[in-house]
């Protein structure tokens, strides 16, 4: 008996060592990549290729220039195959045929279920009892589909369910003992290199849970998970080849991405797919700045932020259009708008602009009549000084990036001052503000060059 268990061991042991990370089964027809990583051909290097002539790593992220043949003239790594052929012929012959589960990923709450499932709701890598336990009710789906899905390894998923863990986010009500601190914060992007920002501007978050930041200076949008975790980049480029250093981005009904920004001929506004492909654009004509882009979902109307004029005498207004173009109304002339920066729609249609020169911010109803504003240069609660980001959580209170005070406001759907919302230890100099699915508030910081996301606040 003894023997069999230490046989069964070294079994389970060798299996995960040749199981590929993308599916999470044995080696097929393993192919191996210069930076010495190793994946099946067929389906994991396959679709991680995409129609492309390069593909990235699934785990170094390494980029890899594909041969003439693509990912089928990459070179066999012959030694998986034949250990994967030793030890599946060692299975048949012991009668072992059940897959065991990878030792490696396990539930840390429940160390005899596997992290096989993944929760849409919570953007996180469960097992079994966790969904029984903590996401009753919740949509799930395979981690392994999951990880399709996004274009990730289940691998990077599973480490972004544990960093959550250990951050004290997922099953709090489990950790006897302990509390939750009262403002969870997740920080990334500053440095250099792959998934490092420099000066982000506007920010969006798909239902997915994917943030999409306006790198500006390097004329990119980056995508993040909501963990922090770098997907993916793309540069801003027109469909004639200019680059685009991106102020803002919003996304549209069907899950394309609205850019505002400045190319060497002028302010443009440009629609991409999620992974980076131009749609489509229109011209603004007569536009000085272009500083944010908002959606009407409803409506399939694309709202910009527009100011004319010279430094010493600007006039503001929004900007609505059709996604062909045409030009739908004007909304913000009549009541004095000086230099809007960022704009968002609620959920009930309204429009509400940040006046950066106005020190105040002003709400419109979806048909553009004027409803009310509120601020007033300051820094008393419930002052502004040069707003800049805006956006609604789920209540309809309204979270304001009080950038010249440094800080993040609330305000209730009416614009009374309900609190300021502590960033003080991790943001600088808020920029954008953007609410993720789950309530988390997503924040840029221009200045130290970082994305901080708050799952409480």
């Amino acid at each position: 008996m003894a023997a069999a268990s230490t046989r069964l061991s070294l079994g389970t042991q060798l299996r995960e060592e040749l199981s590929c990370s993308i599916c999470l089964e044995l080696f097929t027809r393993p192919k191996v990549l210069p930076c010495q990583h190793t994946f099946c051909l067929s389906p994991c290097l396959e679709n991680l290729a995409g129609r492309g002539g390069a593909l990235k790593c699934a785990i170094c992220r390494q980029q890899v220039r594909l041969p003439p043949q693509g990912v089928a003239g990459l070179p066999d790594n012959h030694l998986v195959t034949s250990l994967c052929e030793r030890l599946q012929n060692q299975a048949t012959l012991s009668g072992e045929t059940k897959e065991q589960p990878q030792s490696g990923n396990r539930c840390s709450f429940h160390p005899s279920e596997v992290l096989e499932l993944y929760c849409k709701h919570c953007h996180i890598a469960i097992c079994k009892q966790c969904l029984e336990d903590a996401h009753d009710g919740h949509l799930t789906t395979t981690a392994k589909k999951a990880a399709q899905e996004r274009s990730l390894t289940v691998q990077t998923l599973i480490n972004e369910g544990r960093n959550i863990q250990e951050r004290g986010h997922h099953h709090g009500n489990q950790r006897q003992g302990r509390h939750q601190p009262k403002n969870l914060v997740i920080t990334f992007g500053n440095g250099s290199g792959t998934g490092q920002l420099d000066y982000p501007y506007g920010v969006t978050v798909s239902d997915e849970g994917e943030v999409f930041v306006a790198s500006r200076w390097n004329n990119e949008i980056q995508v993040f998970t909501l963990q922090g975790t770098f997907v993916r980049q793309f540069q801003t480029v027109t469909s004639g080849g200019l680059k685009m250093g991106p102020e803002d981005v919003a996304m549209d009904g069907e899950g394309n991405l609205w850019v505002v920004g400045m190319t060497d001929y002028g302010q443009v506004p440009l629609q991409y797919n999620k992974q980076g492909s131009v749609l489509g654009t229109f011209d603004l004509k007569l536009s000085r700045w272009v500083r944010g882009v908002a959606l009407d979902t409803r409506r399939n109307h694309i709202l910009i932020t527009q100011t004319t004029g010279d430094k010493d005498d600007k006039h503001g207004e929004v900007l609505v259009f059709r996604p062909d173009g045409t030009l739908v109304r004007t909304v913000g002339q009549q009541q004095g708008m000086k230099h809007p920066w960022y704009i968002t729609v609620d959920g009930e249609g309204n429009i509400l602009v940040s006046d950066y020169d106005g020190h105040c911010v002003y709400m419109y109803n979806e048909d553009g009549q004027f409803l009310f504003q509120f601020g007033g240069e300051g820094s008393g609660e419930g002052q502004l000084k040069g707003p800049r980001g805006i956006c609604t959580d789920r209540s309809g209170n309204i979270i304001v990036s009080d950038t010249g005070n440094r800080r993040v406001e609330m305000f209730d759907k009416t614009g009374k001052f309900l609190k300021h919302i502590n960033i003080a230890t991790d943001v600088k100099v808020p920029q954008a503000v953007a609410m993720a699915p789950q309530g988390q508030l997503v924040v840029t910081d221009y200045e130290k060059h970082t994305v901080s996301i708050f799952q409480n606040f």
